[in-house]
């Protein structure tokens, strides 16, 4: 029996071990490392806002969501006609409220979207 080659193969795992050992401990130190220092900057912090310091409510109470049917403003023509407007010639091309406030419906018969497995028109 060759011993040799078994005391060989059992050094080199020990040597495996070790290392799994200290790379373990150095992983420990350097989470605990990583702790203290957050705990070191969360004291230098400003604490949380008292509840006297708390946002409160506008006197007239909570505002409000509008919902409003809106539409674009008319892109400007050149004034010559026979160029077009570059981008930075339109700049902002906003939009403006709507005449007609009520809401579009789907028509009658319609599936109401696109791909939504209904007849649709016929």
């Amino acid at each position: 029996m060759d011993t040799a080659l078994y005391q060989a193969a059992g050094g080199g795992r020990a040597f495996g071990y070790t290392l799994l050992l200290v790379g373990g401990f150095a992983l420990a130190i350097g989470l605990a490392w990583a702790v203290w220092v957050g705990m070191r900057v969360r004291r230098r912090e400003s604490p949380p806002p008292r509840p006297e310091e708390q946002p409160k409510l506008p006197p007239t109470g909570p505002v409000r969501e509008t919902q409003e049917i809106r539409e674009p403003h008319e892109v400007p023509r050149a004034a010559d006609g026979s160029e077009r407007l570059t981008p930075h010639e339109l700049g902002n091309v906003g939009t403006r409220r709507a005449e007609d406030q009520s809401r579009p419906r789907w028509s009658p018969g319609s599936s109401g979207s696109f791909g939504g497995g209904g007849g649709g028109r016929t």
